[in-house]
């Protein structure tokens, strides 16, 4: 039986969250977790009557098959005949018989018309697809106001750092900027030699032993213990505190491993009962190219700014010391859970910090202050109107999770939303929506991403920007905002490490702050 469908165990806690004596003599982190236990338990509809119940159990399951009928949804191709297409272009696309297959946007293809076609054959509605969507957010509705909310984004966004559906208003106010696009392309090519993957290791590892005393060691694997010979398993230690967990390297590209860079927990930290502490154990997943004869593992520039931001996950893990495993390091809410990551991306992208590791793999030669101002001016092209888009994305994510039933169709609150948020025209007879499969994992929650975001931004600036291995900073940052996982509000923790309040307008200059040019020469400059 699953637990938060026990009601005698949901009766209990009950009880002790009404007794005040009880409650006073808890810890901070132990009520938070009893409060977590109850919210479980209410949104799972465990205090309705047993027919509502039941009706809420049935929605989950329902819930549950159409985010994965979704999900399937939003990847498969369509078919056009061939004759369609002009006949120069049609070598773009997968044949089958008389029909071609469009499986993706074709955002890279330098021939416009090849981009035209994928844009409007890809994103081309689907009416099964359309009602899966439709069923699914009038269900996440039904299920939200069924245990007691307004709309799914009041129950979404509980205990979250937004709290609440308004958060959209906050993004819109990052429009208030004008677009601007900065043409300053870089060639990834020149940069690989100087990020070996041996490099870029020892980057971090100094980084790390500078801000928090630890340092990264190779351990040699028992027999059978890996799932593939060349993950390889890193012991994270402190100076003075010893072992802190496991880091388990899955880094390389191999036969039906998944194609996507993430961290995820085998075992979680949590104080046992002879008061000792179970270490975590993490994994970290790449799809790295293998080393060559000639050559190492050479990363290009995102490569090299993924595994800092999957880095930063994984230390999240190792450095939270939480009482209770249901909180232990990244299982805290959604818009914290990517501000160590995103914090990281900060640190790989200063010239300090890559001037510590960037060398030439053949010559030793450092990475020129020139190429890494090259670099940082690249992530400018059209920065303003990357930030639009997620802005967009947030709003859209919003709207459709918000007051059902929905006043137009899907598609309609699509064209209007984008015309008006993004600023680019919808195209006619396409579906964009259909293809937003962060829809099933971030329902709601889509606004996540700018909020982390806007919260690394405060913290480098406040913090890091001035020195990147200041130890008395990363000691804070360890105190204030690794250590409590999700056993404390996030609100609280970015209040301890920025040692204020931030308001709303924080939020949305942080943000706004990002696409400044004088910003980024700072940190060359310097």
């Amino acid at each position: 039986m699953l637990l938060n469908t026990d009601v005698e165990l949901c009766q209990s806690l009950r009880r002790l969250l009404a007794d005040e004596i009880v409650m006073r003599s808890l810890d901070p982190e132990t009520r938070r977790v009893a409060e977590l236990f109850m919210f479980d338990f209410e949104i799972s509809g465990i205090h309705l009557d047993e027919e509502k119940r039941k009706k809420a159990v049935n929605l989950n399951v329902r819930i549950l098959d159409l985010c994965n009928e979704f999900l399937t949804g939003t990847h498969l191709p369509n078919k056009i005949d061939k004759h369609v297409l002009p006949e120069h272009i049609r070598y773009n696309f997968t044949a089958e018989g008389n029909y071609l297959q469009v499986a993706g946007l074709h955002a890279d293809c330098p021939d416009d018309l090849v981009r035209e076609a994928a844009y409007k054959i890809f994103l081309y509605p689907n009416a099964e697809q359309l009602s899966r969507l439709e069923e699914l957010l009038a269900s996440r509705n039904s299920l939200a106001q069924l245990v007691g909310y307004d709309t799914f984004s009041h129950r979404a966004l509980q205990g979250t750092m937004a709290r609440n559906p308004g958060i959209r208003h906050v993004w819109k106010d990052i429009l208030r900027n004008s677009m601007h696009c900065v043409r300053y392309n870089i060639d990834p090519s020149l940069y690989c030699p100087f990020f070996s993957l041996g490099a870029c290791m020892e980057g971090l590892n100094s980084l790390f032993s500078q801000l928090l005393g630890i340092s990264l060691y190779a351990e040699q694997t028992q027999r059978g213990e890996v799932w593939s010979e060349d993950v390889r398993k890193l012991a994270v230690v402190h100076e003075t505190e010893g072992l802190l967990g496991y880091i388990y390297c899955d880094f390389f590209q191999r036969p039906d491993k998944p194609h996507q860079d993430c961290h995820f927990t085998v075992r979680g930290g949590r104080l046992r009962e002879n008061g000792e502490y179970q270490l975590p154990v993490v994994v970290l997943m790449l799809s790295l190219p293998h080393s060559t004869r000639g050559a190492p593992t050479l990363l290009s520039p995102g490569m090299m700014e993924n595994l800092f931001h999957e880095m930063g996950h994984a230390m999240h893990s190792m450095l939270g010391r939480t009482r209770y495993q249901h909180v232990t390091g990244t299982r805290c809410p959604t818009d914290f859970a990517e501000v160590p990551s995103i914090l990281m991306e900060y640190f790989a992208n200063d010239y300090r910090v890559v001037n510590q590791f960037a060398r030439h793999y053949k010559t030793g030669q450092p990475l020129p202050k020139n190429m890494v101002s090259r670099l940082c001016e690249s992530k400018k092209v059209c920065a303003a109107a990357d930030m639009q888009l997620q802005v967009f994305y947030a709003v859209l994510d919003q709207i459709y999770h918000g007051k059902h039933p929905l006043r137009k169709s899907t598609t309609e609150i699509l064209k209007e939303t984008q015309e008006k948020v993004y600023g680019l025209p919808y195209v006619p007879n396409t579906a964009w929506q259909l293809r937003f499969s962060h829809l099933v994992g971030y329902g709601a929650k889509y606004y996540s991403y700018l909020m982390s975001r806007a919260v690394a931004s405060m913290v480098w600036k406040q913090c890091f920007a001035q020195d990147p291995f200041d130890r008395a900073m990363g000691e804070r940052y360890r105190r204030e905002m690794l250590a409590h996982g999700g056993g404390k509000e996030p609100i609280l923790m970015v209040q301890g490490m920025l040692q204020k309040s931030p308001s709303v307008e924080d939020f949305v200059d942080a943000l706004v702050s990002d696409l400044d040019q004088d910003f980024e020469t700072f940190i060359t400059d310097s």
